[in-house]
């Protein structure tokens, strides 16, 4: 079995002057991948491995999470090809793991996440917002092989306050 843990990042803010990928995440993001990382929390397990996009929004709510999980920022492996919004290279990441994780984190974007959900998981999801997570799981033993899965659960913020 192998399951993957996707997490958008949180709410973005965008009054500020920067490039796409220094955006910093409104208080609003904070708040809401702080729910989201407690709820994950009381009842999970910590995944092996986990990777972001090298995007500021994303970094930021993996490093939250990582803070609510006591994970240390060691842990975390910065990947370039995460920063994409239609998902093939996520896509393409995945396929491409090292089969000795079986339980992988990767936060990232939109359109690429909601995207991702649809074509792998059984539960149809119109947009994963942001500060969603989704998770994965296939009867898999090679990333390789990723095929269709079952969508074990969805944390939505809104469904948590």
């Amino acid at each position: 079995m192998k399951e993957i843990i996707l997490i958008r990042h949180g709410k973005s803010s965008w009054e500020h002057d920067v490039i796409d990928r220094e955006r910093p995440l409104k208080t609003r993001g904070i708040n809401d991948i702080k729910l989201v990382a407690n709820h994950f929390f009381n009842s999970n397990s910590v995944p092996e491995i986990i990777f972001s996009s090298p995007a500021r929004r994303a970094l930021s709510t993996c490093e939250i999470f990582m803070n609510t999980l006591n994970i240390a920022k060691e842990q975390v492996v910065v990947v370039e090809e995460l920063y994409d919004f239609d998902g093939r290279n996520v896509i393409d990441f995945i396929k491409n793991l090292s089969n000795e994780y079986n339980e992988v984190m990767i936060f990232g974007h939109n359109h690429a996440f909601t995207s991702i959900s649809n074509i792998f998981g059984d539960t149809f999801i119109d947009n994963l917002p942001t500060s969603g997570l989704v998770k994965l799981k296939f009867d898999i033993n090679d990333w390789n092989d990723l095929k269709k899965g079952i969508t074990e659960f969805i944390i939505i913020p809104k469904e948590l306050k």
